[in-house]
């Protein structure tokens, strides 16, 4: 355990809202084996009961936990409320899941036997959550973990505990025991230590891909335990040929400023028709200079808040200061409006001239913009990346987007859509850097139990045809 206490600071004003010192990781994973075979033996109609309860458990605190993650993480209040909804929205979309995704089924075998395939829980698995999203996001794994019969521990981001110990809270309300949800306080080191304490059986993370290859990394010899990555991405958004100029711009920005860039899906480069380049970017630069930023309470309500802290809006500024060094043009520059405090204006910067443009996720508010002349060029710039997370075209011909899903590298690819914002009931996910093919949303049951086929008969029926004397 490291002997210095976690402290949570509001983005918005520098207050601390939470402090506490970091869980003894030994002691948690010993409590969830004791506590996995009763949780397991539960009918799944009582663990789906639960979870219900839990989703009222979180209406009855909805306006006191969207005000928390609001003040904990930045997010404008109507935001915050929006991940609250998603909150109580995973459980009966998890349920559905589960029921689709891991079905019992009986078959004819042989000698009037049957064949059976069923799911078991894998047992104790850790949830690494994020700041972004430090209720819907670790919740969009535990939900569908404690359905198949898992335990969890919860490890949430340092920058979120206050939000994660209300959640926690509810489940406890609800009925599920602290032994089966258990909050795990901690920094880097405590992840590192339950990533690879032989006492977990399934590691769930949410967050930067630099941790993912971490995770991975460390259980590159440990094939019994699974493991599902959720990571970021270098998303492209490609603008083509379209009369609704005003939407096209509104879709862009969404995408690419929505909860200040810092979502996994927002658009990172704009790819444009060298054609439509000058009246996209008059349209999206207006658009974009209208955003009000400001804290979360604001009046009138701000469309982003403040990036998570200082360290983040500083790292930022400088990769914005790199790009414009290295032959960026700015369109919009990135402006920092107090010193002390990580509000940052939405950014957009023409990287076309740069010779390496560099392939990281820049975690915030900073689109970079790459003018092509054809359709073929403007699919190479899309998979000019690592990642491969989420892509959407807006424009073009239904032929073009036929061209751009069947060749576009990603999880996720939309057609005049945001990157932003993936539906409940379908499979959120990347490849390459953005994933490892264990995509969560509505596929978060496949990892979260494991198939078992069983050949049956009541009783025993056998011969042997050949080879005896």
């Amino acid at each position: 355990m490291s002997a210095e206490q976690i402290v949570s600071c509001e983005p918005a004003t520098g207050a601390e809202i939470w402090r506490g010192m970091p869980c003894d990781v030994n002691d948690v994973v010993d409590r969830a084996r004791r506590a996995w075979p009763a949780w397991a033996a539960q009918p799944l109609s009582t663990r789906m009961e639960l979870v219900r309860r839990f989703a009222n458990e979180v209406r009855k605190e909805a306006e006191a936990l969207a005000d928390l993650i609001a003040r904990e993480v930045g997010k404008p209040l109507w935001e915050a409320r929006a991940e609250v909804e998603s909150v109580v929205a995973k459980v009966e979309v998890s349920i559905r899941a589960y029921a689709e995704r891991t079905s019992q089924r009986k078959l004819d075998s042989a000698l009037q036997g049957s064949m059976a395939v069923r799911h078991k829980p894998h047992g104790v698995m850790v949830v690494l959550g994020p700041y972004n999203f430090p209720a819907h996001l670790p919740n969009a794994h535990i939900v569908p973990a404690l359905i198949a019969g898992n335990v969890v521990i919860f490890k949430p981001s340092e920058k979120a505990p206050a939000t994660s110990e209300l959640l926690t809270r509810c489940f406890h309300r609800a009925g599920i025991s602290a032994g089966v949800v258990q909050l795990a306080i901690g920094g880097p080191l405590e992840g590192q230590d339950f990533v690879a304490h032989e006492g977990v059986d399934g590691v769930l993370f949410t967050g930067s891909a630099n941790t993912g290859i971490s995770i991975n990394r460390r259980l590159a010899t440990r094939p019994d335990k699974v493991v599902a990555l959720e990571m970021g991405g270098n998303n492209p958004i490609v603008l083509w040929d379209t009369p609704k100029i005003t939407d096209a711009a509104a879709l862009v920005v969404q995408s690419a400023f929505a909860s200040a860039g810092q979502r996994c899906t927002a658009a990172r480069r704009l790819i444009v028709k060298a054609s439509i380049h000058d009246a996209m970017m008059a349209e999206i630069k207006a658009l974009a200079d209208r955003i009000i930023v400001g804290a979360p309470f604001d009046e009138p309500a701000p469309f982003m808040g403040p990036v998570i802290d200082n360290a983040a809006a500083d790292g930022l500024a400088e990769s914005f200061l790199y790009l414009l060094s290295n032959g960026g043009k700015a369109i919009k520059h990135l402006v920092r409006q107090d010193d002390n405090l990580p509000f940052l204006s939405p950014a957009i910067i023409d990287t076309t001239a740069l010779k390496d443009r560099p392939d990281v996720e820049l975690f915030g508010p900073i689109l970079q913009v790459v003018r092509v002349d054809d359709f073929d060029e403007a699919i190479a710039e899309a998979n000019n990346t690592r990642f491969g997370l989420a892509a959407s075209l807006i424009g073009g011909s239904p032929q073009d987007y036929n061209r751009f899903w069947a060749h576009v590298r990603a999880g996720i690819i939309n057609w005049n859509r945001t990157t932003t914002g993936p539906s409940h009931a379908a499979p959120m996910g990347g490849i390459g850097l953005s994933g490892n093919h264990r995509p969560s949303g509505y596929y978060a049951a496949d990892y979260c139990a494991y198939p078992v086929a069983s050949g049956e008969m009541e009783q025993p029926r056998a011969m042997i045809g050949v080879g005896l004397r």
